[in-house]
């Protein structure tokens, strides 16, 4: 059975071009015209991959994003915005976006960029579809990390992380105090083919970062001017693993 792509995009001429360039590829494609609708879709049909247009008419990319996140599903979407628009992308991306395209854009990156995002969210299900429930925890402080079971205790607290953060904090969490480059990040947690800049790093880092200083005071998340981030642990607080 080929892949069910669903398309949220109200310019014919962009929607023509994806859902052309994606047939020849063999994807089964869907196009929905306003937000509502393929808001609607999303939650009740079952699809590969989202591509998901911003400036819709009525319900926004924005609302249609967060309220498809808010019901749990995790579908890869891809948004696709206007050339130029970093704000846009940013909030796209602090808001679960898998990534983005900005318009006009090719044939070669929209393929590209498409088969990058389903691996990635591939290897992800199968790494959740693996987990054992084993006991290896990282104690830092006041956090604890269950990589087996992509879940993290803050001070007591259960506390939601999309999985690229929970990947970044903990490949950070293995090294810490140790500098780790935003290469070093994009290429173990993005792989080497992902197509997006360093700025996706920037983001996940501070979206991370937000929700790590909530109610403790015993790990933080620090930059490195030009470089990179490193995880660090104050001195009270002790490191432990098993």
């Amino acid at each position: 059975m080929s892949d069910k792509v669903l398309i949220i995009e109200d310019e014919p001429t962009i929607a023509r071009l994806v859902t052309y360039n994606l047939s020849q590829e063999g994807y089964e494609t869907e196009v929905v015209g306003n937000g509502a609708e393929g808001l609607h879709n999303a939650i009740h049909e079952d699809y590969a991959i989202i591509f998901l247009d911003l400036m819709l008419p009525g319900m926004n990319g924005f609302e249609v994003l967060q309220k498809l996140r808010q019901n749990g599903v995790k579908t890869p979407v891809i948004i696709l915005t206007a050339r130029n628009a970093e704000e846009e992308v940013v909030q796209g991306l602090k808001l679960g976006a898998d990534d983005y395209i900005t318009k006009p854009f090719g044939v070669a990156e929209l393929l590209a960029r498409t088969s990058a995002v389903l691996r990635r969210s591939r290897n992800e299900e199968t790494k959740e579809a693996e987990a054992s429930g084993g006991e290896k925890v990282i104690a830092l402080g006041d956090l604890q990390i269950f990589p087996d079971k992509y879940e993290v205790l803050l001070n007591g607290q259960w506390i939601t992380l999309r999985p690229k953060e929970f990947e970044v904090l903990l490949y950070l969490a293995e090294r810490p105090g140790i500098v780790i480059t935003r290469d070093d990040l994009m290429n173990v947690v993005w792989g080497f083919d992902y197509i997006g800049g360093q700025r996706t790093v920037d983001v996940h880092v501070s979206s991370l970062r937000k929700k790590l200083e909530l109610n403790q005071q015993t790990v933080q998340i620090e930059s490195i001017r030009g470089v990179g981030y490193k995880l660090m642990v104050s001195r009270k607080a002790g490191l432990a693993g098993r």
